[in-house]
Formats: structure tokens, sequence, C-alpha cells
């Protein structure tokens, strides 16, 4: 683990911890006075490698196919130019928002980069292409972070939300992954196993934690599940509160925990770009809904200070409850690095 938090360290500079600062005090500040002020640029990218999937996860509209943007690879060219855009603020990028990343076949190409950069890199996968030539080149990439989507152990439970996956290729592709860091003395990347609690596997959480510190996971992160239309009750919502973003009423219905404040960090610190160049806010715009720019027609500067980033701030800030990609979050009451 300490390996891990080394490499977090290692791709800070006295510019990156300036300008957070300056993020930090104008996230605070804006609180205060119910106004949008912006000293800093983004500490955190995530980029969307692509909208393609493998699976068809029955919350996810990547695997449902219901995308109302375009699909398509984010092309290293048009990438180039934003990590040299971008690369003196920001500290840490994200291969991930929609899609599996290892579908673009220069996804290791672009970790590499930004890495080249001083860019702390992780992305998100469902481990179904981790042979062991893709396990290697994920090392030599300078990848820092794998997370690994496992949300069952036994492909009964797994495929009931990982719709079209296999497990025993999720369990392979970690073996492998974990092999070659031994084979080829890397410390890099820290990997994570990440378990979505639904109600059909709610039963294998503390299994899934046995299983992964057998294999060797650095570390094992249990989620609660983002669930679409939950208002009244879903079949995917655990049974057991403390694995559920929502909470049951006396009438039946449903409500998300959290209280929502008007307030959003990640709208002062982080942002997404889509494969095609659009800025959305953050993760939980899928489908760029709320387009704050783009980065082939604009440069990522004018973007981020901009009128139309600003009054998007500021609707956070009047009233969080009327934005509806806001309503099913769980973010906004924590400070995040």
């Amino acid at each position: 683990m300490i390996h891990y938090y080394i490499s977090i360290f290692k791709k800070l500079s006295v510019s990156k911890i300036l300008n957070y600062f300056k993020l930090y005090f104008g996230f605070h500040y804006s609180r205060i006075i119910n106004k949008p002020i912006q000293y800093g640029l983004p500490f955190s990218v995530s980029i969307e490698p692509t909208t393609s999937c493998n699976l068809r996860c029955p919350q996810c509209p990547s695997g449902l196919r219901e995308f109302s943007r375009p699909t398509g690879m984010l092309d290293p060219v048009f990438f180039k130019g934003c990590i040299e855009q971008i690369s003196k603020h920001v500290h840490s990028m994200i291969f991930y928002f929609q899609g599996e990343p290892y579908l673009n076949p220069d996804f290791l190409k672009m970790v590499k980069l930004a890495n080249s950069y001083n860019i702390f890199t992780s992305t998100s996968t469902n481990a179904h292409y981790l042979t062991e030539k893709i396990a290697v080149e994920t090392i030599e990439s300078g990848l820092d972070k794998l997370i690994i989507s496992i949300d069952g152990i036994t492909q009964e439970v797994y495929e009931q939300y990982r719709i079209g996956g296999n497990i025993n290729k999720v369990i392979e592709g970690t073996k492998e992954i974990l092999k070659q860091k031994k084979l080829l003395k890397s410390n890099l990347p820290h990997v994570v196993w990440q378990f979505v609690v639904f109600k059909p596997n709610e039963h294998q959480v503390e299994m899934v934690k046995k299983l992964g510190k057998e294999l060797g996971v650095n570390e094992i992160k249990i989620k609660t599940a983002q669930i679409y239309d939950f208002e009244n009750g879903h079949n995917l919502i655990p049974e057991n509160e403390m694995y559920s973003r929502y909470a049951k009423q006396p009438d039946g219905t449903y409500h998300i925990k959290n209280k929502l404040l008007n307030q959003c960090w990640r709208m002062w610190q982080a942002c997404v770009i889509t494969w095609d160049g659009k800025i959305v806010p953050c993760c939980f715009d899928k489908d760029a809904k709320f387009k704050l720019g783009n980065l082939k027609e604009q440069n990522f500067e004018s973007i981020w200070h901009s009128k139309e980033y600003n009054q998007f701030r500021k609707s956070i800030l009047k009233g969080r409850n009327q934005i509806d990609i806001c309503t099913n979050c769980t973010e906004g009451t924590k400070v995040w690095s």
C-alpha cells in the first residue's frame, strides 16, 4: 500500500499544490457568498476511452445501448492535444467514464503518454481482456491504479447484473495482472477489486473480501449501487440498508439517504471529457446532457472559466435539487482530494 501512496505524492508539484489550494479556497468562498468564484484549474479529470462495452449491465447506459449521444473511441492525436493543455495543473486522470477502456486499441498508449507528463493514472475495467500480453502492457504503461469490477464470485450471481460476463475471466484476469507485477518486479498498478452491492449479490460481500485477500489484491472496495427509478423500490436494491444508498419509508417508497446540499466540490476541482471532446460536469451526466464546452472547438481554460460553466456552478449553489443528474448523487457533502 505504501508504494501506492508514494506514486500519488510523486505526481505532485509545487504548482499543482498551489492550484489545489486555489480551488479549495474558491469552493469554500463560493459557499459563503453563494456565488461561484473559480480561482484555479481542475486537479482531477476523467476522460472516456470509449463508450463501447462487451457487457449489458441493466443500470448502465452503455450496457443498455441507450445513449442519445454518439458512440466512439477516443482518438490518441486529440488526446495528446488535451494533455498538452491540462498537464500543468492536473494531478490525476481517470481513464474511464462509460464503456470498457480496453476496447480502445490505443488506450494503454494514452496512459503511457499521461504518465510521461507526470499525471497519476487510473482506470476501471470488467477485466475480460487482461490476457498475459495485455497485463504486461498495462504494467509497462505505468498505470498507477487498476479498478476491477467484480460484482459476484460465482457465475450464477455475477451474471445477474454483469449480463454477458464471465466471472472466471475476471478472476483469471486479476491473477494475471498480479502475476505479471511479480515477474516484472513492479509495485504498480495498485489493484482494487470493486464490489457494487445489489440484492442478488449482497450475501457474497464477506466472500469477495476473503477471496480478494487470498489472491493478493491490494484493496477491496465495497460500493453502494446507483439505481434509476428507485422511488418505488427496485429488485436490485439490497435488503441490508447498510449496503444501500436508499432508505425505505413507512409508505413503502424509497428516498436517497444523504441530504442533498447546495454545494459540490467536484464542480470546482474536476470534470469529465467525453471521447469526442465534450466537457461535462461529472460522471453522473452519463449522456452528456449538460455540455459545458467542446475541446475540439475551444481551449480548456476558456471552457473552465466560461459563463456557461459558472452558470452551472451557480445553479448548484442555488438549488441542486432542481438539477436531475444531482438528485441521485451521493456526493456534495465531502471535500475530496
